[in-house]
């Protein structure tokens, strides 16, 4: 008797088992091109005999289909494109850390075993150029004279030294140019070289560099050295 049990029971949760080499599949609600004609032929299988579905109308619903299914596979490979091309752009990004990079300033940084460099923006040929060097003091400490320049980028180094040819400590400071433009003695802008210490990519903002004077955009950079 307890053999008949058991074997009614066995074959009872046997029948409650999934069927060999079968496994529940996952429920997909995208409606895929073979959905589209079975609920197709599904339609005109209904349709009133004596009104049959315009040909025009037909063609109509399987171009939009289409057209809705393309656009979904453009979409996707349009994501996976964004994606490479911003893993490229952080490897490229990489790259410009320890790099300067020439930005519109009215400061320039001085340090140990660092060249400090800048450019003057010049648009109408000027004469008596000159930059003067201030300290956080607002006191002058050194002149670099440049005489006349035509327009262009006017570069200038700067040693460190003051007047005196003292080495002056490491830190910003301000810088003023200066020169006669069509005889009014006229400010300049200027731009030097800062030191790129990190970079981040922002997707809408691109790529962002930050150096110690504050963050700007790559598209913002004068020139890289």
């Amino acid at each position: 008797m307890s053999n008949e049990v058991n074997s009614a029971t066995s074959t009872y949760v046997d029948s409650l088992r999934w069927p060999d080499k079968q496994v529940p599949t996952e429920k997909n609600d995208e409606l895929k091109q073979e959905d589209f004609f079975a609920l197709l032929t599904q339609q005109l299988s209904y349709q009133d005999p004596s009104k049959p579905a315009d040909n025009d109308q037909m063609i109509a619903q399987m171009t939009n289909f289409t057209m809705a299914e393309g656009i979904s596979d453009l979409n996707s490979k349009f994501e996976s494109l964004a994606e490479s091309m911003t893993s490229n752009s952080a490897l490229q990004a990489s790259t410009l850390i320890g790099k300067k990079a020439l930005l519109e300033s009215d400061t320039i940084e001085h340090g140990p075993d660092m060249q400090s460099r800048g450019s003057i923006i010049v648009t109408e040929p000027v004469e008596k150029l000159t930059v003067s060097i201030l300290n956080d003091k607002n006191e002058l400490v050194r002149t670099i004279d440049l005489k006349d320049q035509n327009p262009g980028a006017v570069r200038f180094d700067w040693d460190g030294k003051s007047t005196d040819g003292e080495m002056l400590p490491p830190g910003d400071y301000t810088i003023k140019a200066e020169g006669s433009v069509n005889g009014k003695f006229t400010a300049l802008p200027t731009a030097t070289f800062r030191n790129i210490e990190s970079v981040n990519v922002n997707g809408a903002s691109g790529i962002v560099i930050n150096t110690k004077a504050g963050a700007v955009r790559l598209t913002d950079v004068a020139e890289l050295a």
